[in-house]
């Protein structure tokens, strides 16, 4: 009788590890973000929840917090800014997007801090890596929210879709900042 126990609690916990990888690796993973980058948004070292299976039935869309395989081997975690088709541009800390100013209400606390200093310096995204005129077809555009010190698309240029990991948007821990950031 105890023989049988044991194997069925053997069983349990087997079918539950595989059940957690399966899950972790092709729905759901935590991340940390690592850095200033993201400020006032997410705070370095904030645990997040990344969505990995959203953008296999969709496409990112503007304005999303994504997590990506950048160069050097490591993920990053920026706003998708331009999506394909877009012309992105920055003049005198205006978003510009196909021609049109861009309201980005999640910089409104750190451009306050800034004094009158410019926090986004004025780009092309014929400026960043690869100079394309407009975001090309299967790619993103991304920043992120610490304009001041981040290295995104301005740096690696646009990111493949293929290169997306999923959405972030949910804060777990610090325990008493759980949140759904947009």
């Amino acid at each position: 009788m105890a023989k049988s126990e044991s194997w069925e609690w053997i069983k349990a916990v087997a079918v539950a590890l595989l059940l957690a990888v399966v899950i972790r690796y092709f729905f759901f993973a935590p991340i940390v973000v690592d850095g200033q980058s993201m400020m006032p948004t997410l705070e370095h070292n904030d645990r997040m929840i990344v969505n990995k299976i959203g953008y296999t039935i969709g496409e990112p869309d503007r304005f999303d917090i994504i997590v990506f395989h950048a160069p050097q081997n490591k993920d990053y975690i920026k706003r998708v800014i331009g999506l394909p088709g877009d012309t992105i541009y920055y003049e005198d800390d205006v978003l510009y997007i196909n021609g049109e100013a861009v309201e980005e209400p999640y910089l409104d606390k750190f451009k306050e801090e800034t004094l009158n200093r410019p926090f986004t310096r004025d780009f092309h995204l014929s400026e960043a890596p690869g100079g394309y005129e407009t975001v090309p077809e299967g790619h993103v555009f991304v920043l992120g929210d610490n304009r001041q010190h981040s290295k995104d698309s301005r740096h690696i240029g646009v990111v493949p879709y293929e290169e997306v990991v999923g959405k972030a948007n949910l804060v777990f821990w610090p325990f008493s900042e759980v949140r759904v950031v947009e």
